[in-house]
């Protein structure tokens, strides 16, 4: 068995404000992930006003209402909020975005993301025009 390490930076297209599966666009970019057997996948998102989450990946309506729930928890034009430099919705991109994290943490098994049946990649873009993100993908394992 051989050590194995690489890593990718990915630049994700721009998106609105919602939650996104990205699981394909991230694949796609991981150019040496069959040479793993086992392994593991860190995602780490470059960025304080989006973040990651894995969750339903064929039923669409489970993005829009996890974005809703999101907006609902954490609404734009709260009073006491000062970090308003940039828009209603920066301070609330902020605060989602710590609410579910930057990184994730992902098996690697037989040269594949052990993800299970139904779970994808999603980036929750927290901002109304959030611009490009970047993503920085370490893998580490074994061929």
């Amino acid at each position: 068995m051989n050590t194995l390490w690489s890593q990718y930076q990915i630049s994700l297209k721009p998106r609105s404000r919602g939650c996104h599966l990205i699981t394909d666009e991230v694949l796609a970019a991981l150019t040496e992930l069959r040479q793993y057997k086992v392994g593991i996948a860190n995602l780490f998102l470059c960025h304080t006003s989006a973040s990651l989450t894995i969750n339903e990946n064929a039923d669409s309506t489970v993005r829009s209402d996890m974005n809703a729930y999101l907006n609902h928890l954490v609404p734009e034009d709260i009073p006491y909020f000062q970090h308003t430099y940039e828009g209603p919705d920066d301070m609330p991109a902020h605060i989602k975005s710590s609410m579910l994290g930057v990184n994730l943490t992902v098996p690697i098994r037989q040269g594949q993301l052990a993800l299970g049946t139904w779970q994808g990649i999603y980036l929750c873009e927290h901002r109304n025009n959030g611009g490009t993100r970047k993503l920085i993908v370490t893998l580490n394992g074994v061929s």
